[in-house]
């Protein structure tokens, strides 16, 4: 027979599971590759450390939702929000926030997500070099992190990865191109060979429009296993070959 007592208890640890269920932390709520993406003010050079760094602070606040962390993680979470709603470094030397909100006016306006966000277009933009034409070279810490474009100007990830030293001389960047730009199932591997930089080394640029880019295959497996399949890097290559 079940006692008052025990449905008593019962419902009390279901209650604790929804408890539980609902204080899952939610990466996505953030939003931040969206404001990155839209807003103007995380544009350019001069804040790129800083989308860097909130884009560090969200991996972290992945590692400690894998790990059940879910209170500590929706701390860092509103850290997140708190810094993303706040200034970008770039305009932390102005404290005139009336003269800031009119820089911020007059700049490029919001686009949505995948929309034409660079300046290629516009007659005063300096020609895209090779990453060997740079003077002095990239640090991997540039290279890390940075956006990556297609041909038409428009974001399709970031890097996340580099792979030096193979054999072939064929070195690659492993660019992320999920909805979180985090490196997995949703990752590319590129030639670096292949790559264009801007002169300020905001961004980097495929040979490849953002349409093409639904025909790049994604990194087979995440022990990079395929790079002894010469048969896959071969075709793959071949999909970033300059015109």
């Amino acid at each position: 027979m079940i006692t008052s007592k025990t449905i008593a208890i019962a419902a009390a640890i279901g209650l604790i599971g929804i408890s539980a269920a609902q204080a899952e932390c939610e990466i996505a709520d953030a939003k931040l590759e969206e404001a990155v993406q839209q807003n103007p003010r995380f544009r350019g050079p001069a804040n790129s450390q800083y989308v860097r760094d909130l884009r560090s602070l969200r991996d972290a606040a992945m590692t400690l939702r894998s790990y059940g962390r879910h209170e500590d993680c929706e701390r860092l979470l509103a850290n997140i929000r708190e810094l993303i709603a706040g200034p970008p470094m770039g305009s932390l030397g102005d404290n005139d926030e009336e003269e800031a909100d009119k820089q911020i006016a007059a700049s490029e306006p919001k686009m949505k997500r995948g929309a034409v966000l660079g300046n290629r277009s516009k007659k005063d933009a300096k020609p895209l070099l090779r990453i060997d034409e740079l003077a002095p070279g990239l640090r991997t810490d540039e290279m890390i992190g940075a956006e990556v474009r297609s041909s038409d100007d428009k974001i399709v990830g970031e890097v996340r990865n580099i792979v030096f030293g193979t054999k072939d001389g064929r070195n690659y960047a492993v660019v992320a191109s999920g909805g979180f730009f985090t490196a997995g199932k949703d990752s590319i591997v590129v030639p670096i060979r292949s790559i264009m930089v801007s002169q300020d080394r905001a961004s980097f640029y495929l040979p490849v429009t953002k349409e093409v880019m639904k025909t790049v295959p994604l990194m087979p497996d995440q022990d990079y296993k395929w790079l002894s399949d010469q048969k896959w890097r071969t075709e793959n290559d071949a999909l970033f070959k300059t015109r």
